[in-house]
């Protein structure tokens, strides 16, 4: 029989959590080594509530080196899901229950809980030397450090190897089962089905029958132990009632899969095909992963020796009538920069993805930061100007990404999609589009290019955008690289006059854009007032809902959220106007603070932090009540 440790429940009282009552949302962190397997346990616990009808969203929260010392408290992997029974935008602030399988787990994550919260601890890896590699002098299991917890302490690892034993997998083998263990006790506590993990488990290990059996006897075991020791009193969350959606069929995405499916959708509506052109960093690395899967889709992928022999094919896939994609994080950006310069000034289509990740060079490369900014909007040499988006959440990188097709090859220009590490890894319930309801995209292209009527460099009025001739179109040769041309002819110029007109040229076609983009809107909140919440990316979903709850506290509280950072909506400096205080929220050290001064005169207030993770909505409570 396990201990059991009962104490204060704080306030999940007030919370109303626990086996009698029915609760609104729930928040549930898992925690360990990058080894045990935590992201597929917490992807799976949220599939099963995903197919219970409750909303989520996850925050995947990896360790920065690939396979850290096991035990240390800089290789703790963590996943966290709020769990609801309506719509929610944030994996909450503070969890509910953790699952810990190691002492490290445990007190990194203990200033992510709530007072009187469900801790579940692998009992067994409190040894004098686990907690060693946890830095740790005294064992918080009994130095009264979790008194303010509720605490179940099972031996998992031991529980694990007695359920698998009769598959002579050996400890190792069967000390990796161990997840699938704790997924079954914890299901258990939440009242959902097995049978959507059994599946995965006969997909993943399909190949090695015993892994089946002896997982899926750990799940099972795992699940009969919450009755059998009598933990009806820990039971969490039965009583979570499915959400109100609307009618639709939805899917669980994360950010770099929508991402994917949004560049297959854009060149779709535009009848072309794609080549994605990548090299591998983190945390842009699985959009590349995606789009392989996707080659009958109409985008190719090739994976190049590096970045800039990457973007370098890229642009010669656009050169070449195809649209030419790649993806990066800031530091990858960076060494595309010179060929990001080359693709404005040859005119040409081009997406770029920026992940991006915390910190300058190579940062923190697993934590969510909003710090590249400036380096797209600003960060060539010479006035080299590109549209810039940002995606507000994993769903809308679909969306996003279609506009950016759409931009790019309507311009005849290179665009940047922000997206960060938040955004590309979490995951939340996505109603799949009527693609049919998406319009078409039209391009440049031109059938035939004739000298007399139609020049290669002649260019729409409306987009400034040049006609896209490709090799091999009769009448069409023509010069591109990184001197400067003729603004009529593409020839090299050094004519000062000319050099004039095309920097002119290079900043009018994307201000052209903001002649057709939406308007700037309020996405919460009354259209005028005292104070104006204003983001970018991902910090969205803690606003809205910041916003959300400081109405019902009694607050007046607007918010507008951009998705086009460059150029700005046309009404941008009208909306901010409207309001007596505007303050602007983001991951960075006020980077959209400064755009939004540079371009429009309104008085501004810079919130921001960077601390690696999303804020919460606590704190962006707290703004509110400050102003």
């Amino acid at each position: 029989m396990q201990q059991k440790q009962v104490t204060a429940l704080g306030s999940q009282l007030d919370s109303g959590l626990g086996p009698n009552n029915a609760i609104e949302s729930v928040t549930v962190r898992f925690a360990g080594d990058s080894g045990d397997g935590i992201q597929i346990m917490g992807d799976q616990f949220t599939m099963t509530h995903g197919e219970a009808g409750n909303d989520f969203v996850t925050l995947p929260d990896y360790p920065a080196e690939i396979r850290a010392p096991t035990g240390t408290r800089f290789g703790v992997s963590a996943y966290q899901i709020c769990l609801a029974d309506h719509l929610v935008s944030t994996p909450g602030d503070e969890a509910d229950v953790l699952v810990a399988f190691n002492p490290a787990a445990l007190v990194v994550n203990l200033k992510r809980l709530k007072p009187g919260a469900l801790i579940i601890v692998d009992s067994g890896k409190f040894s004098k030397r686990g907690l060693l590699r946890a830095e740790l002098t005294s064992n918080p299991l009994e130095d009264g450090s979790l008194n303010d917890f509720r605490v179940v302490r099972v031996d998992i690892s031991k529980q694990t190897i007695t359920a698998v034993k009769p598959f002579a997998l050996g400890s190792k083998n069967a000390g990796r089962c161990k997840n699938f263990w704790a997924l079954g006790l914890v299901l258990w506590l939440f009242s959902r089905p097995r049978q959507s993990v059994m599946s995965l488990i006969e997909r993943k290990f399909a190949k090695k029958p015993a892994l089946v059996a002896a997982n899926g006897v750990a799940l099972n075991a795992g699940h009969s132990f919450g009755e059998t020791a009598e933990l009806q009193e820990f039971a969490v969350a039965q009583n979570i009632k499915p959400a109100q959606f609307d009618a639709g069929l939805y899917r669980s995405i994360t950010g770099h899969k929508a991402l994917s499916l949004g560049i297959v959708a854009g060149l779709e509506k535009a009848q072309l095909s794609g080549l994605f052109c990548s090299y591998p960093i983190t945390p842009a690395s699985p959009l590349l992963h995606d789009l392989s899967l996707l080659d009958g889709a109409g985008v190719a992928t090739f994976q190049a020796e590096d970045e800039i022999a990457a973007i370098g094919a890229a642009i010669g896939a656009s050169y070449a009538g195809t649209l030419g994609i790649t993806s990066s994080s800031g530091p990858g950006i960076a060494l595309k920069t010179e060929a990001i310069g080359l693709a404005i000034t040859a005119e040409l289509p081009l997406l770029i993805i920026n992940a991006q990740r915390g910190g300058p060079s190579t940062g923190l490369p697993t934590k969510a930061e909003q710090s590249d900014l400036y380096q797209a909007v600003y960060g060539r040499n010479g006035d080299a100007p590109l549209p810039v988006l940002a995606a507000r959440s994993p769903g809308d990188c679909f969306d996003v990404a279609i506009e950016a097709v759409r931009i790019a090859l309507r311009h005849m220009t290179p665009v940047i999609i922000l997206t960060d590490a938040y955004i590309t890894n979490s995951s939340e319930l996505w109603r799949i589009p009527d693609i049919n309801a998406v319009s078409a995209i039209e391009t440049c292209r031109v059938a035939v290019a004739n000298k007399d009527k139609t020049l290669p460099f002649q260019r729409h009025p409306q987009t400034l955008g040049r006609n896209w001739v490709v090799p091999g179109q009769v009448d069409g040769m023509h010069r591109i690289g990184g001197l400067e041309k003729d603004i009529t002819t593409g020839h090299i110029s050094y004519d000062a006059d000319n050099h004039q007109k095309m920097t002119d040229l290079r900043a009018n076609k994307i201000d052209k854009v903001a002649d057709f983009i939406p308007d700037q809107s309020i996405h919460f909140g009354p259209a005028q007032g005292e104070l104006l919440l204003v983001g970018w990316g991902s910090t969205y979903g803690a606003l809205l809902q910041a916003a959300k709850t400081a109405q019902t506290l009694g607050y007046t509280v607007s918010l507008t959220h951009f998705a086009y950072i460059n150029p700005l909506p046309k009404n941008t400096a009208e909306l901010l106007a409207r309001f007596s205080k505007v303050v602007v929220v983001e991951m960075n050290n006020g980077q959209l603070s400064t755009v939004l001064k540079d371009k429009i005169s309104v008085e501004i207030t810079s919130f921001t932090k960077t601390t690696g993770h999303p804020f919460t909505e606590q704190a962006l409570l707290e703004l509110i009540h400050e102003h």
